[in-house]
Parts: C-alpha cells; structure tokens; sequence
C-alpha cells in the first residue's frame, strides 16, 4: 500500500479511491498551500482577454438575480463595462498556461493522464456564481485566492429536471448536506452527479481539476472513422445463399442477422479498436493552445547535450501508450507515432510526464531524430536550465 497523502488529507491513494472516488465527497484544508495566490484576480482577467484562450463570462441580473447571460470567447474589454453586482469569469485550460499551475497535476499521480481533461479557474466578486449545478466529471476544487462557500447536495443523473429558459445547466433546488467555507490552500473533491454551489465569499479564485470518462458516442464515432478509412470495406458485401423466395417488402431474420454479424466481426478486431480508442483519448482538448514550435534539427539538440537543458512533455499536448507482451505503441495528439526502440524508455518516463536531463544518454542518432520531430510537432518541449527549479 502507499503512503499517506497530505493532497488527501493523510488517507493513502488506495483508500481515497476505494471509499471516495466516483463515490462521495472530500474535503481536506490546506491540501495544497502551494497553491495559495499562485494567480491573482488581474492575471485571470488579463489571461481571458488573451486570444485563443476559452472563457465565459457569467452574468446575473441585478433585478432579477435567477436571469442568467453567458458571453463566451473571445472576450473584449468592453464585456466588463456596466457590469452587473454579481458575475463570474471562467477561463479554462489555465495549466497550458501556467507551468507552476501545471505542475500541480503532480500532486494526483493516482489518476493516470488520460483521464485529465484541464485546470480551470474560475473569478468572481463577492456573491458570484455559476448557479446550482452538477457535473458528469470528477474534479478537485482547489481554492486560489479569497474564500468561497460550497454547499453539497443531492446524486443527480442525466434525467435530473433543469431550469427551464436558462444558458446554464442550472438545478432548482439543492438538498443541502455539506456547507463549508474553502480559504487557500483548502480542497474538495465533488464526484460525478453531485449537486454542488458554490459562492464567492470575497474577491477569489477556484481552481477546477478535472477529470472526465470519454463517451460511448463518441468512441463509436471514432470507430466509424477508422473503418471508413479502409477502402476494402467499401466494397459490397457477398450475399447470402438465398434457397428460399420472401416476401418483397420484408428484411428477413437471416439476412439481418447476417448483416449483423459482418459488422460484429469488425468491432473484433482488437487492433482497430485500440487505435481508434487511444486515438480520441490522446487527442489535445485545446488545440489552439499548441504552440507553434520552432523548427529544431538533431545538429542543435547535439549541440544542446550536456548545458542542462530538459525535456517535458507540453503542456498543451497529450502523449500516452499501451504495453501489452513487451510491444509499446504511442499516441500523441491523437495520432499514433513510431519511434525508435531505443526511445522507447525515455518517451515512457515523458509521457509519465517527467523531466528528463538532455545529456549523453540521448547521443544515440535514432534518440535524436525521434526527440527532434516531436519537439517540432509540439509533442514535448525543451526547458532552458534558467526555467527549471
């Protein structure tokens, strides 16, 4: 079993993900001081204003408070005039943004990185927002800066009746078990369909980890895809034996069947799964956030070997494999790449999301030229020895 985390409050991994994960709230104060006033409320309005960066700006009505507008980006700095008393500034993906913020997805290695969707970060004055609500993800409300009220509720499901004539997902009521007040430092776990409000107490920041299951739709439409890129399987299938007249209009039980059963044996093949499943899940939910790097040869990184220079994974990026009977395949950015077998450890320990030393263990030509295409493919980045701490 391994040891105790202070993120959880003194419970070990494998407690935290028997008795609460997907199960029931946690609440845990000062699980992460290191992230007390990390950002302040001007960096988030200056970071909404940023293009390519995705943020909503919510609003409620002085006069009628349950009357709700949603501005999404881009955002001008117009939208903040004649503001109302109470709103709330979501700016998502802050972690691609912030490598402090970043490395603070160091502090849940019991989940692994497929299952990360991003940080976001929500603003709000004194009695700001986002209504009653809940969500079909898990996440870890980390408070920033200032405080703010969360009250829990009830588990809610897809069938949960909403407000009506409303641009949020908002619930009318919440049966309130859990109220408490959250300062920096102090974080809550809320797990999938859990009724949940929260309040600005102050002028504060939440930071919002999230982590979200894919869909079965949109595995299948995945699957679609790959099969759709195979040009044999648009050839007309053979037909049955047909020993027997029907009638005209009727789609017989043995034809359907048979249909039926040519699909199936697709859906088997394994290797057309996996590509299609790790292709989703290793696609960036921000594209627009990947940088457009420089183009880089392995003459420089030679050149680079041995003056301290790091490797990491960007942050905007997703690199993930599978192993199975000693073979590892990669995807990144959903994408399947092929690298050298001599990368194969060093590109684990990345996608691992390590940093890893630039020095003579990466000599080899082969290393080189894998490291070179995926850094000019914004899969991984180099860090300067004046930016690592």
């Amino acid at each position: 079993m391994s040891q105790p985390l202070d993120v959880l409050g003194g419970i070990t991994a494998e407690q935290f993900l028997s008795e609460y994960w997907q199960k029931k709230p946690l609440l845990v104060r000062n699980a992460m001081p290191e992230i007390a006033n990390l950002l302040e409320p001007d960096d988030v309005m200056e970071l909404a204003l940023e293009e390519h960066v995705t943020a909503r700006l919510i609003k409620q009505k002085d006069r009628d408070p349950n009357q709700w507008s949603v501005k999404s980006s881009p955002l001008l700095k117009a939208d903040f005039q004649k503001m109302p008393k109470l709103w709330t500034l979501l700016v998502q993906a802050v972690d691609h943004y912030s490598f402090d913020l970043s490395e603070m997805w160091k502090k849940f290695p019991f989940i692994p990185q497929w299952r990360r969707d991003d940080i976001m970060v929500s603003y709000a004055p004194q009695g700001g927002s986002v209504g009653k609500h809940f969500d079909f993800y898990d996440v870890f409300l980390v408070q920033g800066y200032g405080h703010r009220r969360w009250q829990l509720g009830q588990m809610c499901d897809a069938e949960t009746a909403l407000v009506p004539g409303q641009p949020l997902k908002l619930l009318p009521e919440i049966e309130v078990n859990f109220d408490e007040v959250l300062a920096p430092g102090d974080l809550l776990y809320v797990p999938p369909g859990l009724a949940h409000y929260g309040v600005a107490e102050d002028d504060c920041l939440t930071f919002s980890f999230g982590f979200r299951m894919p869909n079965v739709s949109d595995m299948m439409d995945r699957v679609g895809d790959k099969f759709s890129e195979n040009e044999s399987l648009r050839n007309p299938l053979v037909d049955i034996i047909r020993d027997q007249v029907g009638a005209i209009g009727e789609v017989s039980g043995n034809e359907l069947e048979y249909l039926k059963e040519q699909i199936m044996q697709q859906l088997h093949n394994s290797n057309v799964l996996e590509d299609a499943i790790m292709t989703l899940m290793s696609e960036p939910k921000y594209p627009e956030n990947l940088p457009e790097a420089e183009e880089i040869g392995t003459g420089d990184l030679e050149e680079a070997l041995d003056q301290g220079y790091s490797l990491m994974l960007e942050p905007a990026s997703r690199l993930l494999y599978t192993e199975a009977d000693g073979n590892v395949l990669f995807w990144a950015n959903g994408e399947g790449i092929e690298i050298s077998e001599a990368f194969t450890t060093k590109l684990k320990q990345l996608a691992d999301v390590e940093i890893i030393l630039l020095d003579e263990n990466f000599a080899d030509e082969d290393i080189l030229e894998d490291v070179a295409a995926l850094l000019n493919d914004a899969v991984l980045m180099l860090v300067p020895p004046a930016e690592q701490d």
